[in-house]
């Protein structure tokens, strides 16, 4: 990740690095916290509002540290950076709907809460990664507005 690169690139390795390392903190945190207890008695709420809140601060922290340390000149966004965030905003949203689909498929089966709290929060974890990649490509490789 360039400090030159566009401020979108930059947001997109920020939300990658941070889904890549706060799903797997809270699984850690979630099976480490088990004890020979079944995974569905697992504490799994505060683990999740943990290591959503720290994503969210980290995010405040590493985006004004950027915004700080880079060339405000470089920080402006013209219409590809609107289309490119547009069409990875799109693409990452595909994974929310289907971890709420799933959310909503799972509290009609009536299963336990733990279930449908992690398939929600799953598609999120993966609605993050996928929405980044596909920022991250478009910059890199090129992006055309008929995508």
């Amino acid at each position: 990740m360039a400090f030159n690169s566009a401020p979108e690139e930059r947001s997109a390795w920020i939300m990658l690095v941070l889904a890549a390392v706060g799903y797997p903190v809270y699984l850690a945190l979630l099976l480490g916290g088990l004890e020979g207890r079944p995974l569905t008695e697992a504490e799994f709420a505060w683990p999740m509002l943990w290591t959503i809140g720290g994503s969210i601060l980290a995010s405040f922290v590493l985006h004004a540290l950027f915004r700080v340390f880079t060339d405000l000149d470089n920080n402006t966004r013209d219409e590809r950076d609107r289309q490119i965030s547009r069409w990875a905003d799109h693409t990452g949203q595909a994974f929310v709907v289907a971890g709420a689909l799933a959310g909503l498929v799972l509290a009609m089966l009536r299963l336990d809460v733990f279930w449908i709290a992690n398939a929600i929060y799953l598609g999120f974890f993966l609605s993050a990664v996928l929405g980044s990649i596909a920022k991250i490509i478009a910059y890199r490789r090129g992006f055309s507005a008929t995508w």
